[in-house]
């Protein structure tokens, strides 16, 4: 005799009875943790968020109502407010001065950001080949010359390139240039821009070729030896191989020395305070001449504002390079 097994309907099953569901009155499990999920991350970074608001947004603010004022001397004295409206601003864009050191300042940002990209990416690579002894010894002298502060960076480039007592006059002399023993390095626009660029790029080389020999690490051998069998040399690896997976890089890395190229204020002032005849001036130097040395604050706070849109304008079109170069890759 067999006994047939009923199925019982499931409209007349109970809630809650077997492993269908919870038993009744209890909430599931991570019922309501997304809305929670979801906040979490925004008061993790609230402090940090916080701080750079007071920090750096306060003065920005503090800095642009200081821009539509005529803040002088007398006016500090006197605790008088002199309000201008865009009278500074008018001046400044009105005037010749200010657009030659603002086609000054990115062409001088354009030289050291090609210069530091290159060099940095071959010293990389070269990293990226050389023994463990080798690479060592290297990647010492690399992280001292990045580790020197800037003042003091500065002070030894004024020593190495001095008129009297200079070593590059000197082993130029012993080289054979006789009339470079005791060259002003300082006393041209074009020389003082020289000494410039090179400390710049001395002290900026380090930062990429660290992260281009840390990010050629992350490509798989793999690729390099299929390029090898299909007949790819070393250019040919690299423009295949090593270029298209470190793109990232390059586009992140030129987007942060552009930053600190254009506002370098150190090492620009400290050579020459912007001379010979301000020729040398780049627009956080000419914003501090303005301000601080001429004592107009009114007229340097608006310099420093229009040098701010002037960067992120250039962000902005350089942002328009990286999207179009990710739409081409998708």
């Amino acid at each position: 005799m067999s006994i047939e097994s009923k199925e019982v309907p499931t409209d007349l099953v109970a809630p809650g009875a077997g492993s269908a569901g919870p038993p009744p009155g209890k909430r599931p499990r991570g019922a309501g943790q997304g809305a929670r999920g979801g906040a979490t991350p925004y008061l993790l970074i609230l402090p940090a968020a916080l701080v750079t608001v007071l920090l750096l947004g306060w003065p920005l603010v503090n800095n642009g109502v200081i821009s539509f004022q005529n803040l002088n001397p007398r006016q500090l004295i006197q605790h008088v407010t002199e309000w201008t409206g865009f009278d500074n601003y008018a001046g400044q864009l009105g005037g010749s001065d200010f657009w030659s050191v603002t086609l000054r300042t990115v062409l001088f940002t354009v030289v050291n950001v090609v210069l530091i990209m290159v060099i940095g990416a071959l010293v990389g690579l070269l990293l990226a080949r050389l023994g463990k002894k080798m690479r060592l010894l290297l990647m010492l002298g690399l992280a001292l010359a990045w580790a020197m502060p800037v003042i003091a960076a500065t002070t030894v480039f004024q020593w190495l390139f001095d008129e009297r007592y200079g070593v590059v006059n000197y082993v130029l002399d012993q080289f054979g240039w006789h009339s470079m023993a005791h060259y002003n390095w300082i006393g041209d626009q074009f020389s003082t821009f020289f000494v410039i660029i090179v400390l710049i790029v001395w002290q900026s080389v380090p930062f990429v070729a660290f992260n281009l020999y840390a990010a050629t690490t992350t490509i798989s051998k793999e690729l390099y030896e299929a390029a090898s069998l299909d007949g790819a040399g070393a250019w040919k690896s690299f423009t295949s191989v090593t270029f298209p997976m470190l793109r990232p890089f390059f586009l992140a890395t030129t987007f942060l020395e552009v930053i600190w190229v254009f506002k370098a204020f150190a090492q620009v002032y400290a050579i020459n305070q912007g001379g010979p005849d301000h020729l040398t001036e780049t627009l956080p130097v000419h914003a501090f001449v303005e301000g601080m040395g001429s004592q107009h604050f009114g007229v340097g706070a608006a310099i420093s504002i229009l040098t701010i849109l002037i960067l992120l304008a250039l962000m902005a079109y350089y942002f328009r390079i990286v999207l179009r170069q990710e739409e081409d890759d998708l």
